[in-house]
């Protein structure tokens, strides 16, 4: 339980990191819409060399106002959930899950510009979800059970259903979700198995369960009584 709540302990990243990453993207696409830029050119473009360089920046640019604030909320929530319950492999997570999720796009998406943080977004829903399911942990999978309540709509859009939306990089974020909830089950808070502690009571029984109380002995003058 100490080691619990030690993992449980507040820190400052709980919130620095979301509100850092929040504010950035917002940062981005003020200076795009301020100096009259148009960064969608780096962002991922499937199998071309040039738009490999979208793998680490597609996560920072958005196309306009409603697709930056659709994933400004869930992003904030998400990664303070990550930062708090999972904080020994919080970087890992993001930054490695931001990679591979920009990688598999890369590799499997349309022949088209994919921006967004979409699918960091989906990347951490998906491990926060699963890994509270897989660590079978009391408080994670309550918190699973929150994040499907909030963002449980999110999962259709892993699929072709939307004109215009990287579904390509939605799947790949939920997939390399579910692939690290499962890689770091052990890491971080996970449930322990009941330690069975002998009592008073449990040494009147033998090995076999019988009941073998302690002989009394009794002085009785200079006799001894069994």
């Amino acid at each position: 339980m100490m080691k619990e709540e030690n993992n449980l302990k507040s820190s400052k990243s709980i919130f620095l990191i979301p509100i850092v990453y929040v504010v950035t993207i917002w940062l981005i696409y003020w200076i795009e819409i301020q100096f009259d830029f148009n960064f969608n050119k780096y962002g991922v473009f499937p199998r071309n060399f040039v738009g490999f360089r979208g793998v680490f920046l597609t996560h920072f640019i958005h196309s306009n106002v409603s697709h930056l604030f659709n994933n400004s909320v869930p992003l904030f929530v998400l990664l303070s959930s990550l930062f708090y319950f999972y904080r020994d492999v919080a970087y890992k997570v993001l930054l490695l899950g931001g990679f591979f999720t920009g990688l598999i796009t890369w590799c499997i998406a349309r022949e088209s510009y994919h921006i967004g943080a979409s699918g960091i977004v989906y990347l951490l829903f998906s491990f926060v979800f699963f890994s509270g399911i897989i660590k079978r942990h009391f408080r994670l999978v309550a918190l699973s059970l929150i994040i499907i309540f909030l963002y449980g709509g999110m999962i259709w859009y892993v699929l072709p259903i939307k004109e215009g939306v990287s579904w390509e990089g939605h799947l790949s974020g939920f997939i390399v979700g579910l692939l690290f909830a499962i890689v770091f089950r052990n890491r971080g808070i996970v449930r322990e198995e009941h330690q069975f502690i002998e009592t008073e009571f449990d040494a009147l029984f033998d090995e076999h369960g019988n009941f073998t109380p302690p002989e009394i002995k009794q002085e009785v003058g200079d006799e001894k009584v069994e």
